[in-house]
């Protein structure tokens, strides 16, 4: 007979496996003799949830739902949750992509370099925040579209990559969707890195 500890744990270890990346167009042979790749991060169409809310309906609703059980809670999450952009899902995603791709190639990803060749634009299509209830949880999902392109021309993909249900976790409990889904694009930027190092050197 199984535990609830056990099914707790096959549990997080059948999500571990859930994400899809996959090759749509192009390849990276463009990639090997850059030094430097400059970064964007789209945000504007993506949709969350099963119900495929835009972002200011999700907000609106948990916002609301927050505040009627405790005035003030929901507009303090809304901040948190509008800045965690900036302050938590780029940076997770530059930290992993630099950590294997720096080690094992050379390359360095940054926003802002307007100077590089190439840019990777890391647009997110769909969010889902999960959720920890102590001795049950389920963790983050991202799925995004990864596109290299010419920086001086960005509708010349070199290559693009569609990452489904990267999941978002940590050991122990993580009771901020933030920092959930924060994981998430983590779990992309380290697929990718991988995914670059096994087709490109």
């Amino acid at each position: 007979m199984k535990t609830p500890f056990t099914l707790l744990v096959l549990f997080v270890c059948a999500t571990a496996f859930a994400q899809k990346m996959k090759i749509e167009q192009g390849n990276f042979d463009f990639i090997t003799d850059q030094k430097e790749v400059n970064v964007e991060f789209v945000y504007e169409n993506m949709t969350l949830l099963k119900e495929k809310m835009s972002n200011e309906e999700y907000v609106a609703k948990r916002s609301g739902d927050l505040e009627e059980k405790a005035r003030g809670k929901g507009k303090t999450w809304e901040k948190k949750w509008n800045s965690a952009p900036e302050q938590i899902w780029n940076p997770k995603f530059l930290e992993l992509m630099n950590k294997y791709m720096s080690k094992d190639t050379g390359i360095y990803f940054e926003e802002g370099l307007a100077d590089t060749k190439y840019t990777l634009i890391v647009e997110t299509i769909w969010l889902y925040p999960g959720w920890d209830a102590g001795i049950m949880k389920q963790p983050a999902k991202v799925t995004t579209s990864l596109r290299f392109v010419e920086t001086a021309n960005k509708d010349k993909v070199l290559v693009q990559v569609s990452s489904k249900n990267a999941p978002g976790d940590q050991w122990g409990n993580n009771y901020s969707n933030e920092s959930r889904v924060g994981e998430g694009y983590a779990k992309t930027a380290k697929s990718l890195a991988k995914m670059i190092v096994k087709k490109a050197f």
